[in-house]
Protein backbone atom coordinates (compact mmCIF):
# COMPACT_ATOMS: atom_id res chain seq x y z
CA UNK A 1 0.00 0.00 0.00
CA UNK A 2 0.95 3.63 -1.22
CA UNK A 3 2.72 5.32 1.99
CA UNK A 4 0.09 8.35 1.28
CA UNK A 5 -2.79 6.17 1.32
CA UNK A 6 -2.04 4.22 4.25
CA UNK A 7 -1.84 7.87 6.19
CA UNK A 8 -5.32 8.81 4.62
CA UNK A 9 -6.58 5.73 6.19
CA UNK A 10 -4.76 6.30 9.02
CA UNK A 11 -6.65 9.58 9.21
CA UNK A 12 -10.04 8.17 8.41
CA UNK A 13 -9.80 5.64 11.41
CA UNK A 14 -9.15 8.76 13.62
CA UNK A 15 -11.87 10.37 12.41
CA UNK A 16 -13.98 7.35 13.35
CA UNK A 17 -12.65 6.82 16.86
CA UNK A 18 -13.61 10.41 17.77
CA UNK A 19 -16.90 9.89 16.04
CA UNK A 20 -18.09 6.77 17.92
CA UNK A 21 -16.06 8.33 21.15
CA UNK A 22 -18.08 11.50 21.04
CA UNK A 23 -21.41 9.64 20.04
CA UNK A 24 -21.40 7.22 23.13
CA UNK A 25 -20.39 10.45 25.39
CA UNK A 26 -22.81 12.93 23.95
CA UNK A 27 -25.69 10.31 23.71
CA UNK A 28 -25.65 9.17 27.91
CA UNK A 29 -25.25 12.62 28.83
CA UNK A 30 -28.70 13.98 26.93
CA UNK A 31 -30.85 15.14 29.02
CA UNK A 32 -33.73 13.24 28.68
CA UNK A 33 -36.49 15.45 29.87
CA UNK A 34 -35.09 18.16 27.22
CA UNK A 35 -35.29 15.62 24.43
CA UNK A 36 -38.36 14.56 25.27
CA UNK A 37 -40.06 17.91 25.40
CA UNK A 38 -38.52 18.18 21.56
CA UNK A 39 -39.98 14.54 20.59
CA UNK A 40 -43.47 15.52 21.72
CA UNK A 41 -42.80 18.94 19.69
CA UNK A 42 -42.16 16.58 16.59
CA UNK A 43 -38.63 16.21 16.62
CA UNK A 44 -37.81 13.20 14.13
CA UNK A 45 -34.29 13.28 15.57
CA UNK A 46 -35.40 13.82 19.34
CA UNK A 47 -37.39 11.08 18.75
CA UNK A 48 -34.35 8.63 17.37
CA UNK A 49 -32.33 10.01 19.91
CA UNK A 50 -34.68 8.29 22.78
CA UNK A 51 -35.32 6.04 21.09
CA UNK A 52 -31.18 4.95 21.18
CA UNK A 53 -30.84 5.97 24.87
CA UNK A 54 -33.69 3.22 25.68
CA UNK A 55 -31.56 0.91 25.21
CA UNK A 56 -28.12 2.16 26.35
CA UNK A 57 -26.56 -1.21 26.88
CA UNK A 58 -26.62 -2.01 23.50
CA UNK A 59 -26.09 1.66 22.75
CA UNK A 60 -22.61 2.23 24.43
CA UNK A 61 -22.16 -1.83 23.00
CA UNK A 62 -21.98 -0.98 19.32
CA UNK A 63 -20.32 2.33 20.06
CA UNK A 64 -17.35 0.81 21.66
CA UNK A 65 -17.01 -1.78 19.43
CA UNK A 66 -16.93 0.36 16.14
CA UNK A 67 -14.06 2.71 18.69
CA UNK A 68 -12.11 -0.74 18.82
CA UNK A 69 -12.28 -1.82 15.50
CA UNK A 70 -11.13 1.39 13.71
CA UNK A 71 -8.31 2.11 16.60
CA UNK A 72 -7.00 -1.49 16.65
CA UNK A 73 -6.87 -1.00 12.72
CA UNK A 74 -5.21 2.21 12.52
CA UNK A 75 -2.59 1.24 14.82
CA UNK A 76 -1.80 -1.88 12.81
CA UNK A 77 -1.77 0.24 9.69
CA UNK A 78 0.61 2.38 11.50
CA UNK A 79 2.76 -0.12 12.96
CA UNK A 80 3.35 -2.18 9.25
CA UNK A 81 3.93 0.93 7.53
CA UNK A 82 6.74 2.37 10.11
CA UNK A 83 8.38 -1.44 10.55
CA UNK A 84 8.62 -1.47 6.83
CA UNK A 85 10.15 2.03 6.55
CA UNK A 86 12.31 2.14 9.95
CA UNK A 87 12.79 -1.77 10.67
CA UNK A 88 11.83 -3.11 14.18
CA UNK A 89 12.16 0.28 15.65
CA UNK A 90 8.68 1.05 13.73
CA UNK A 91 6.92 -0.86 16.62
CA UNK A 92 7.90 1.69 19.20
CA UNK A 93 7.44 4.55 17.31
CA UNK A 94 4.30 3.10 15.91
CA UNK A 95 3.18 2.48 19.30
CA UNK A 96 3.93 6.68 20.64
CA UNK A 97 2.52 7.92 17.77
CA UNK A 98 -0.95 6.33 17.86
CA UNK A 99 -1.30 6.59 21.40
CA UNK A 100 -0.73 10.15 21.35
CA UNK A 101 -3.18 10.49 18.03
CA UNK A 102 -5.51 8.13 19.42
CA UNK A 103 -6.06 9.72 22.77
CA UNK A 104 -5.66 13.38 22.12
CA UNK A 105 -7.76 13.41 18.45
CA UNK A 106 -9.43 9.94 19.19
CA UNK A 107 -11.21 10.54 22.43
CA UNK A 108 -10.42 13.81 24.39
CA UNK A 109 -11.22 16.06 22.01
CA UNK A 110 -14.36 14.54 20.70
CA UNK A 111 -15.73 13.93 23.99
CA UNK A 112 -14.78 17.48 25.41
CA UNK A 113 -16.93 18.70 22.90
CA UNK A 114 -19.73 15.98 23.51
CA UNK A 115 -19.80 16.77 26.97
CA UNK A 116 -20.00 20.31 26.55
CA UNK A 117 -23.06 20.53 23.75
CA UNK A 118 -24.75 16.68 24.55
CA UNK A 119 -28.13 18.08 23.59
CA UNK A 120 -27.00 19.21 20.29
CA UNK A 121 -24.22 16.47 19.14
CA UNK A 122 -26.76 14.16 19.83
CA UNK A 123 -29.22 15.39 17.50
CA UNK A 124 -26.76 15.89 14.67
CA UNK A 125 -25.27 12.58 14.80
CA UNK A 126 -28.55 10.37 15.63
CA UNK A 127 -28.77 9.09 12.29
CA UNK A 128 -25.52 7.77 11.66
CA UNK A 129 -25.11 6.01 15.14
CA UNK A 130 -28.67 4.63 14.73
CA UNK A 131 -26.86 3.18 11.62
CA UNK A 132 -24.00 1.39 13.31
CA UNK A 133 -26.09 0.24 16.17
CA UNK A 134 -28.03 -1.82 13.47
CA UNK A 135 -25.15 -3.32 11.65
CA UNK A 136 -23.13 -3.87 14.44
CA UNK A 137 -26.25 -5.09 16.55
CA UNK A 138 -25.98 -9.12 16.06
CA UNK A 139 -22.03 -9.12 16.83
CA UNK A 140 -23.28 -6.97 19.76
CA UNK A 141 -25.94 -9.51 20.65
CA UNK A 142 -23.24 -12.23 20.67
CA UNK A 143 -20.86 -10.45 22.95
CA UNK A 144 -23.75 -9.74 25.42
CA UNK A 145 -25.10 -13.79 25.39
CA UNK A 146 -21.20 -13.90 26.02
CA UNK A 147 -20.40 -11.88 28.65
CA UNK A 148 -23.38 -12.72 30.67
CA UNK A 149 -22.22 -16.46 30.22
CA UNK A 150 -19.08 -15.21 31.60
CA UNK A 151 -20.22 -13.63 34.37
CA UNK A 152 -22.87 -16.52 35.61
CA UNK A 153 -19.66 -18.99 35.51
CA UNK A 154 -18.59 -16.66 37.81
CA UNK A 155 -21.57 -16.77 40.10
CA UNK A 156 -22.00 -12.97 38.96
CA UNK A 157 -25.82 -12.16 38.12
CA UNK A 158 -27.06 -8.61 36.50
CA UNK A 159 -30.80 -9.54 36.96
CA UNK A 160 -31.18 -8.35 41.03
CA UNK A 161 -29.20 -5.48 39.93
CA UNK A 162 -30.12 -2.37 41.97
CA UNK A 163 -31.74 0.45 40.60
CA UNK A 164 -32.00 4.19 41.61
CA UNK A 165 -35.66 5.68 42.36
CA UNK A 166 -36.97 7.95 39.75
CA UNK A 167 -37.85 9.92 42.99
CA UNK A 168 -34.24 9.64 44.03
CA UNK A 169 -32.80 9.96 40.52
CA UNK A 170 -34.81 14.00 40.58
CA UNK A 171 -33.92 14.43 44.45
CA UNK A 172 -30.21 14.61 43.64
CA UNK A 173 -30.22 15.89 39.99
CA UNK A 174 -32.41 19.23 42.13
CA UNK A 175 -29.69 18.86 44.93
CA UNK A 176 -26.60 18.87 42.28
CA UNK A 177 -28.48 22.07 40.29
CA UNK A 178 -29.01 24.30 43.66
CA UNK A 179 -24.95 23.79 45.03
CA UNK A 180 -23.75 24.53 41.34
CA UNK A 181 -26.62 27.71 41.13
CA UNK A 182 -28.96 26.75 38.66
CA UNK A 183 -32.09 26.13 41.31
CA UNK A 184 -32.69 29.05 43.77
CA UNK A 185 -33.21 27.09 47.77
CA UNK A 186 -37.17 27.79 48.24
CA UNK A 187 -37.17 26.34 44.71
CA UNK A 188 -35.24 23.07 46.07
CA UNK A 189 -37.10 23.02 49.00
CA UNK A 190 -40.37 22.85 46.97
CA UNK A 191 -39.19 20.44 45.06
CA UNK A 192 -38.48 18.37 47.57
CA UNK A 193 -41.06 18.64 49.46
CA UNK A 194 -43.36 17.60 46.71
CA UNK A 195 -41.26 14.52 46.11
CA UNK A 196 -41.69 13.19 49.76
CA UNK A 197 -45.28 13.61 50.21
CA UNK A 198 -44.97 9.70 50.20
CA UNK A 199 -42.39 9.69 52.82
CA UNK A 200 -44.03 11.78 54.87
CA UNK A 201 -47.04 11.06 57.60
CA UNK A 202 -49.66 13.19 58.86
CA UNK A 203 -48.28 12.45 62.14
CA UNK A 204 -44.96 14.30 61.36
CA UNK A 205 -46.59 17.89 60.39
CA UNK A 206 -50.29 17.79 62.52
CA UNK A 207 -50.98 20.67 64.91
CA UNK A 208 -50.10 18.51 68.16
CA UNK A 209 -53.32 17.71 70.55
CA UNK A 210 -51.17 20.20 73.17
CA UNK A 211 -51.65 23.40 70.56
CA UNK A 212 -55.16 22.75 69.17
CA UNK A 213 -58.00 25.18 69.92
CA UNK A 214 -60.86 23.57 70.95
CA UNK A 215 -64.15 24.74 71.84
CA UNK A 216 -66.45 23.32 74.88
CA UNK A 217 -69.75 22.05 72.77
CA UNK A 218 -71.75 22.94 76.45
CA UNK A 219 -70.48 26.85 76.54
CA UNK A 220 -73.60 29.05 76.55
CA UNK A 221 -73.56 29.82 72.72
CA UNK A 222 -72.61 33.87 73.56
CA UNK A 223 -69.54 32.46 75.68
CA UNK A 224 -68.77 30.00 72.47
CA UNK A 225 -69.43 32.98 69.73
CA UNK A 226 -66.75 35.33 71.57
CA UNK A 227 -64.49 32.04 71.74
CA UNK A 228 -64.77 31.85 67.94
CA UNK A 229 -64.63 35.37 67.17
CA UNK A 230 -61.27 35.41 69.27
CA UNK A 231 -59.82 32.16 67.33
CA UNK A 232 -57.14 33.05 64.72
CA UNK A 233 -58.90 29.38 62.93
CA UNK A 234 -61.85 29.12 60.92
CA UNK A 235 -62.22 24.98 62.17
CA UNK A 236 -62.76 24.32 65.40
CA UNK A 237 -62.99 21.09 67.24
CA UNK A 238 -65.76 20.74 69.47
CA UNK A 239 -65.53 18.72 72.72
CA UNK A 240 -68.54 17.86 75.39
CA UNK A 241 -67.73 16.50 78.42
CA UNK A 242 -63.69 16.04 78.17
CA UNK A 243 -61.93 17.27 75.52
CA UNK A 244 -61.26 13.57 74.26
CA UNK A 245 -64.77 13.34 73.34
CA UNK A 246 -64.67 15.07 69.78
CA UNK A 247 -68.40 15.52 68.46
CA UNK A 248 -67.36 17.47 65.71
CA UNK A 249 -66.17 20.20 63.76
CA UNK A 250 -67.38 23.87 64.22
CA UNK A 251 -66.60 26.11 61.05
CA UNK A 252 -66.89 29.87 62.01
CA UNK A 253 -68.63 30.69 58.85
CA UNK A 254 -71.29 27.85 59.65
CA UNK A 255 -71.56 29.29 62.87
CA UNK A 256 -71.73 33.30 61.75
CA UNK A 257 -74.58 32.05 59.40
CA UNK A 258 -76.51 30.31 62.48
CA UNK A 259 -76.72 33.97 64.54
CA UNK A 260 -77.45 35.86 61.60
CA UNK A 261 -80.13 33.62 61.16
CA UNK A 262 -81.15 33.78 64.96
CA UNK A 263 -82.19 37.30 64.43
CA UNK A 264 -79.15 37.86 66.82
CA UNK A 265 -80.39 35.79 69.68
CA UNK A 266 -77.37 33.59 70.38
CA UNK A 267 -79.25 31.66 72.61
CA UNK A 268 -81.04 29.93 69.66
CA UNK A 269 -77.97 28.30 68.47
CA UNK A 270 -77.37 24.61 68.71
CA UNK A 271 -73.35 24.60 68.02
CA UNK A 272 -73.25 21.02 68.05
CA UNK A 273 -76.47 20.63 65.26
CA UNK A 274 -74.66 23.02 63.22
CA UNK A 275 -70.91 21.50 63.58
CA UNK A 276 -69.34 18.95 60.96
CA UNK A 277 -68.84 15.70 61.35
CA UNK A 278 -65.40 14.71 62.56
CA UNK A 279 -63.28 12.75 60.26
CA UNK A 280 -60.69 10.84 61.77
CA UNK A 281 -57.88 9.43 60.18
CA UNK A 282 -54.74 7.14 61.18
CA UNK A 283 -51.55 8.57 61.88
CA UNK A 284 -49.60 6.56 59.63
CA UNK A 285 -51.46 7.85 56.66
CA UNK A 286 -48.84 9.60 54.26
CA UNK A 287 -49.45 13.21 53.03
CA UNK A 288 -49.73 12.36 49.53
CA UNK A 289 -52.54 9.66 50.64
CA UNK A 290 -54.22 12.58 53.42
CA UNK A 291 -54.23 15.01 50.03
CA UNK A 292 -55.92 13.01 47.92
CA UNK A 293 -58.19 12.25 50.08
CA UNK A 294 -59.04 15.97 51.10
CA UNK A 295 -59.32 17.00 47.17
CA UNK A 296 -61.87 14.18 46.92
CA UNK A 297 -63.74 14.66 49.88
CA UNK A 298 -63.96 18.45 49.64
CA UNK A 299 -63.00 18.68 53.16
CA UNK A 300 -60.14 20.69 54.61
CA UNK A 301 -58.76 19.47 57.50
CA UNK A 302 -59.17 16.21 59.81
CA UNK A 303 -58.13 14.85 63.18
CA UNK A 304 -55.52 12.51 63.47
CA UNK A 305 -55.47 9.41 65.35
CA UNK A 306 -53.19 6.38 67.04
CA UNK A 307 -53.89 2.63 67.12
CA UNK A 308 -55.91 2.52 70.06
CA UNK A 309 -58.52 5.64 69.04
CA UNK A 310 -57.07 8.17 70.84
CA UNK A 311 -56.50 12.07 69.46
CA UNK A 312 -53.26 12.99 68.42
CA UNK A 313 -53.77 16.13 66.70
CA UNK A 314 -55.23 18.31 63.95
CA UNK A 315 -54.22 18.42 60.25
CA UNK A 316 -55.52 20.96 57.70
CA UNK A 317 -54.90 21.20 54.10
CA UNK A 318 -52.95 23.95 54.10
CA UNK A 319 -50.52 21.81 56.46
CA UNK A 320 -50.01 19.51 53.45
CA UNK A 321 -49.67 22.24 51.24
CA UNK A 322 -46.87 24.31 53.39
CA UNK A 323 -45.06 21.06 52.96
CA UNK A 324 -44.49 22.05 49.52
CA UNK A 325 -44.24 25.73 49.23
CA UNK A 326 -43.29 26.65 52.32
CA UNK A 327 -44.70 28.58 55.25
CA UNK A 328 -47.82 30.79 54.36
CA UNK A 329 -48.95 33.80 56.14
CA UNK A 330 -52.10 35.50 56.28
CA UNK A 331 -53.27 38.53 58.55
CA UNK A 332 -54.80 35.85 61.29
CA UNK A 333 -51.47 33.90 62.01
CA UNK A 334 -49.69 34.02 64.87
CA UNK A 335 -46.10 36.20 64.66
CA UNK A 336 -44.36 33.83 66.79
CA UNK A 337 -43.59 30.44 65.06
CA UNK A 338 -40.90 29.26 67.64
CA UNK A 339 -37.89 30.21 66.83
CA UNK A 340 -36.29 33.34 67.88
CA UNK A 341 -32.63 34.14 66.14
CA UNK A 342 -30.12 35.71 69.24
CA UNK A 343 -27.75 37.93 68.29
CA UNK A 344 -24.90 35.58 69.15
CA UNK A 345 -26.09 33.39 66.45
CA UNK A 346 -27.62 30.54 68.50
CA UNK A 347 -31.27 30.01 68.12
CA UNK A 348 -34.16 30.12 71.37
CA UNK A 349 -36.68 27.40 69.88
CA UNK A 350 -39.95 25.95 71.58
CA UNK A 351 -40.02 22.60 72.42
CA UNK A 352 -42.82 21.42 70.08
CA UNK A 353 -41.14 23.16 66.83
CA UNK A 354 -40.96 19.94 64.54
CA UNK A 355 -37.57 18.95 63.07
CA UNK A 356 -38.67 19.77 59.46
CA UNK A 357 -39.66 22.87 59.78
CA UNK A 358 -36.62 23.89 61.82
CA UNK A 359 -34.43 22.37 59.23
CA UNK A 360 -36.61 23.98 56.13
CA UNK A 361 -35.99 27.84 57.93
CA UNK A 362 -32.45 27.13 58.79
CA UNK A 363 -31.45 25.04 56.23
CA UNK A 364 -30.00 22.37 58.51
CA UNK A 365 -29.57 18.74 58.70
CA UNK A 366 -30.77 17.49 61.82
CA UNK A 367 -32.19 14.10 61.66
CA UNK A 368 -35.82 13.35 62.05
CA UNK A 369 -35.88 9.55 61.37
CA UNK A 370 -36.38 8.76 65.28
CA UNK A 371 -38.61 11.98 66.72
CA UNK A 372 -40.85 14.81 65.17
CA UNK A 373 -40.01 17.76 67.48
CA UNK A 374 -37.01 19.18 68.35
CA UNK A 375 -37.85 18.35 71.96
CA UNK A 376 -38.36 14.78 71.20
CA UNK A 377 -34.76 14.78 68.87
CA UNK A 378 -33.26 15.69 72.47
CA UNK A 379 -34.77 13.00 74.33
CA UNK A 380 -33.80 10.65 72.12
CA UNK A 381 -30.41 11.05 72.29
CA UNK A 382 -29.99 11.99 76.02
CA UNK A 383 -31.83 8.74 76.34
CA UNK A 384 -33.22 10.34 79.60
CA UNK A 385 -35.85 13.21 79.87
CA UNK A 386 -33.13 16.35 81.23
CA UNK A 387 -33.44 18.89 83.69
CA UNK A 388 -32.99 22.97 82.77
CA UNK A 389 -29.68 23.95 82.46
CA UNK A 390 -28.42 20.85 80.87
CA UNK A 391 -26.47 20.62 77.64
CA UNK A 392 -26.39 17.66 75.27
CA UNK A 393 -23.86 18.16 71.77
CA UNK A 394 -25.06 16.02 68.97
CA UNK A 395 -25.19 16.31 64.75
CA UNK A 396 -22.83 19.62 64.57
CA UNK A 397 -25.08 21.43 67.54
CA UNK A 398 -25.52 22.37 70.91
CA UNK A 399 -29.20 21.92 72.90
CA UNK A 400 -29.59 23.40 75.75
CA UNK A 401 -32.24 22.97 77.93
CA UNK A 402 -33.84 26.27 79.15
CA UNK A 403 -37.25 25.69 80.00
CA UNK A 404 -39.17 22.27 81.11
CA UNK A 405 -42.60 21.80 82.16
CA UNK A 406 -43.41 18.70 83.67
CA UNK A 407 -42.21 15.98 81.71
CA UNK A 408 -42.12 17.87 78.72
CA UNK A 409 -39.25 19.98 77.11
CA UNK A 410 -40.65 23.54 76.57
CA UNK A 411 -37.75 25.92 75.17
CA UNK A 412 -34.20 24.92 73.81
CA UNK A 413 -31.08 26.99 73.44
CA UNK A 414 -29.54 25.70 69.86
CA UNK A 415 -26.41 26.82 68.81
CA UNK A 416 -24.30 25.09 65.78
CA UNK A 417 -20.47 23.77 66.58
CA UNK A 418 -17.93 24.89 65.14
CA UNK A 419 -15.28 22.85 63.02
CA UNK A 420 -13.22 22.64 66.18
CA UNK A 421 -16.08 21.75 68.84
CA UNK A 422 -17.20 19.33 66.46
CA UNK A 423 -14.99 16.33 67.92
CA UNK A 424 -15.39 16.61 71.78
CA UNK A 425 -19.21 16.91 71.08
CA UNK A 426 -19.64 14.06 69.29
CA UNK A 427 -17.80 12.37 72.48
CA UNK A 428 -20.24 14.49 74.78
CA UNK A 429 -23.40 12.90 73.29
CA UNK A 430 -21.78 9.50 73.79
CA UNK A 431 -21.06 9.19 77.10
CA UNK A 432 -23.70 7.81 78.95
CA UNK A 433 -26.71 10.21 80.62
CA UNK A 434 -25.31 9.95 84.35
CA UNK A 435 -21.84 11.45 83.14
CA UNK A 436 -22.97 14.43 81.26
Amino acid sequence: MPSWLAVVCIVVALIAAAFFAGAETALTAASRARLRALETSGETRAALVVKLVGNRSRLISAMLLGGQLVTIAASALATSELVATVGERGVVYATAIMTALTVVFGEVLPKTIAIAYPDRVSLLIAPAVAFFVTVFGPIVRAVEVLVRGLLRLCGVTLAGAPSVSGHDELRGAVDILHREGGVARDERDMFGGLLELSEVTVADIMVHRTKMLMLDADLPPDALIREALASPYTRLPLWRGEPDNIIGVLHAKDLFRAYAASGGDASRIDAAKIALEPWFVPEATTLRDQLKAFLNRKIHSALVVDEYGVVLGLLTLEDIIEEIVGDIKDEHDAPVQGVRQQPDGSLIVDGSVTIRDLNRAMDWNLPDEEAATVAGLVIHEARTIPDPKQTFSFHGFRFEVLRRQKNRIAALRITPLTPRETGPARAEAAAPPGQR
